[in-house]
């Protein structure tokens, strides 16, 4: 293999530099080679060998990469930035969790407890609107700035959780659940835009994944604050106005949060990205980064590439890698379990319904926790092949403990919910270990700079 090797338009690195990662990943993958046949697991093979290359850049754009910033100690700080950033992940995982326990009792309240149609909508309007924000948050980063765009974004997540702690009609409700599912789309764009494009890289990893902990925190917060619920029904409407507060504070947060020293860059604010890279790496370091972002500037001075750019011959392969990582951790059905797990704990007869949730909210936390300590050290890929391998034998293990009178309403229904609880629960972790914030992580690092928001806004397009 030659350092300009190439498979489907994209360039693999040097082989010094693919030589000492895969000595950093040897614990998973040499246990997974022998496993990952073209006779076994097709799907995740394809992962394996083709769509997963250990260094990724489209043709013509192997020189721009996110600028590597000297290691050592350094005088600026960006742990408190990536925190601020990660209200809209802690925004993103609440409003997906907050219908899961507060579904029944907004249904008695509103008058829908018979009407599941309706029920149906006040949960995938959410989805609907998410999809609506996916894709406009990439075009809005690359036009107002990634830190404006988060503060336009706090607009509709607040207004979104207003309507709906204080809607009195089905309608109020979906409007609020759209406007709060635009909101998180955007979000869901921006979040790991913005974390890798200020995270130093001896931490990015690190932090990439810390996305999708915060996340999996959202996610578990809105699932223990649903406890009171079965002592005080109208404990739902705090719920969702709960999230206003962190709306606000993602807003103001930002204001004082510098730019994306790249996005600055692009503008040609070249003392504004030297001021902004200052406060994130360090006055000792502006000028070593200075010098990054002009070698990839000068190696790819083409304009912001257009949605049409996506599809072209030179992007639609890389583009179409993306948007296949998260159209594959869409499909392990976890967003099922995330909506509805009170209610299958519920049919199993689980008196502590929410409580049984919120322990599958804990097992996220766990799962990412660990996907976070590992994602530098084992690399992207090894913990994709594990996650999506592992995702395959819970699945399969679920199947085959559930026969198909499992599909019946009532009967043996009730009975067969017992042994699939503990593959829900185990779903999680397995998934989060890295099907969950890998694809996130590594959008940002392979896409081009130009196509860089856009590509990320259409492959999350796909969340929901």
């Amino acid at each position: 293999m030659t350092n300009n090797a190439k498979f489907c338009g994209l360039r693999l690195g040097s082989v010094t530099m693919e030589t000492e990662l895969t000595s950093k990943r040897v614990g998973f993958s040499g246990i997974l080679d022998p496993l990952l046949s073209p006779d076994h697991y097709s799907c995740i093979y394809v992962l394996y060998k083709y769509l997963l290359p250990l260094n990724w850049a489209a043709d013509g754009d192997s020189e721009d990469v996110i600028p590597t910033i000297p290691q050592g100690k350094s005088s600026g700080t960006v742990l408190p930035f990536v925190g601020v950033a990660c209200l809209g992940a802690i925004l993103f995982g609440y409003h997906l969790g907050v219908v899961n326990g507060a579904l029944e009792y907004l249904a008695k309240d509103l008058g829908i407890a018979e009407n599941t149609v309706l029920q149906g909508w006040i949960v995938s309007t959410l989805l609907a609107g998410a999809t609506v924000g996916s894709f406009t948050g990439g075009a809005l980063a690359d036009k107002f700035g990634r830190t404006r765009t988060f503060q336009l974004d706090a607009i509709p997540l607040a207004v979104g959780a207003f309507l709906c702690a204080t809607a009195q009609s089905v309608q109020t409700m979906i409007i609020g659940r759209l406007l709060a599912g635009i909101g998180i789309g955007v979000t869901s764009a921006i979040v790991p835009l913005y974390i890798s494009e200020i995270s130093p890289t001896e931490i990015r990893g690190a932090l990439g994944s810390v996305n999708q902990l915060f996340i999996c925190i959202g996610i578990l917060v809105a699932l223990v604050v649903g406890l009171p619920l079965a002592g005080n029904p109208i404990w739902w409407r705090t719920m969702f106005g709960i999230a206003i507060v962190p709306s606000v504070l993602l807003a103001l947060g930002m204001g004082i949060s510098p730019e994306s020293p790249r996005w600055l860059y692009q503008q040609g604010k070249i003392s504004e990205a030297e001021k902004a890279i200052k406060t994130l790496y360090g006055k000792e370091r502006v000028a070593a980064v200075m010098h990054d972002l002009r070698a990839a500037s000068q190696g790819s001075s083409e304009p912001e590439a257009g949605w049409f750019d996506l599809f072209s011959s030179r992007y639609w392969k890389v583009v179409s890698v993306g948007a296949a990582l998260f159209l594959f951790q869409q499909l392990a059905g976890i967003n099922a379990v995330v909506y509805y797990s009170t209610s299958v704990f519920r049919s199993a007869g689980i008196a502590s319904d929410v409580a049984a949730s919120a322990l599958v909210g804990a097992s996220n936390v766990f799962g990412t926790a660990v996907a976070s300590s590992l994602m530098d050290r084992q690399g992207r890929k090894s913990l994709l092949i594990t996650s999506f391998t592992g995702m395959e034998h819970n699945l399969v293990g679920c199947f085959y403990v559930s026969p198909f009178p499992f599909f019946y309403l009532e009967g043996p229904c009730t009975i067969l919910w017992h042994p699939c609880c503990p593959w829900d629960c185990s779903l999680c972790p397995i998934l989060l270990l890295g099907a969950g914030p890998v694809p996130a992580l590594l959008l940002p690092e392979i896409f081009a700079s130009r196509i860089r928001a856009k590509a990320v806004s259409l492959s999350l397009g796909h969340i929901g």
